[in-house]
């Protein structure tokens, strides 16, 4: 439930979600549909919950329900400065299409000041280094204005992502113990019946995916698949690196009360 803040009269932030309540969400939402998810979050936080998105086709997907269901809810994407030109453009029809403002969240250096301070084309040394600078800190900085990040994680998409439950909740600050709720409402869908509803809604689409890309990232690190690999195999060739990072900096909140 939004809770109204009796001085201002506008919605604050409600109460937190504990970890045991967390785990009894799931229970739940294993047996519904992802536009009902979706609604919960609307009830539960409002505008303080917004949608993640780096147009990949859950996303998409993921936007499209809320928005055919009225589910006003802020969107966001991360822009490093070195997404492919196809993915920039990609905003601007999206933005028509869904009629709302998809706010761009931007590292603190440009590519070149990143240049001179750790280097040139640091993603070929140290993408890790890379992907925190760019990615990790500015998402940081976002999720310290909401109540609950809506992402479009799916368990299907690699190994690493298997386990992606429908609602997670983490420790954003352990030292104020401020959390953050993350909602994964795609997790159990697979990458045909994304595809399905994309082309069947008609949703404008990165034209990469029709190029052999299948998660798309930064230019310098997104290579083409082969069929049978995993949908994330293209990303940081050479690396041993499954995830930029963003969903993996934060510590879990568990409850270990038994």
């Amino acid at each position: 439930m939004i809770v109204t803040s009796p001085i201002t009269g506008t919605p604050s932030q409600p109460p937190p979600l504990t970890a045991r309540e967390v785990a009894e969400l799931n229970k739940q939402f294993d047996s519904q549909t992802s536009p009902e998810v979706l609604a919960w979050a609307w009830r539960q936080f409002g505008r303080t919950a917004a949608i993640g998105t780096s147009y990949q086709g859950a996303g998409l997907v993921m936007l499209h329900l809320a928005r055919t269901a009225g589910l006003d809810f802020p969107v966001f994407t991360l822009d490093t400065g070195l997404l492919f030109p196809e993915t920039v453009a990609l905003k601007e029809r999206l933005e028509s299409f869904f009629g709302c403002k998809i706010e761009s969240v931007e590292p603190d250096l440009t590519v070149e000041q990143q240049a001179d301070v750790h280097g040139s084309e640091l993603w070929k040394r140290d993408p890790d280094l890379c992907c925190t600078a760019r990615k990790v800190i500015p998402l940081r900085g976002k999720l310290e204005d909401l109540a609950c990040w809506v992402t479009g994680l799916r368990r299907q998409q690699s190994q690493a992502r298997a386990s992606v439950q429908i609602i997670e909740l983490y420790h954003l600050d352990e030292e104020s113990n401020r959390q953050i709720v993350k909602l994964n409402p795609m997790a159990g869908w697979t990458r045909e019946g994304i595809w399905a509803h994309i082309q069947k809604h008609k949703i404008p689409y990165n034209p990469l995916h029709d190029q052999g890309y299948r998660s798309i990232g930064c230019m310098p690190c997104t290579r083409k698949i082969k069929d049978g690999q995993d949908e994330r195999a293209g990303r940081w060739t050479g690396f041993k690196k499954v995830e930029c990072g963003i969903h993996t900096f934060l510590p879990k909140k568990v409850d270990f009360q038994i």
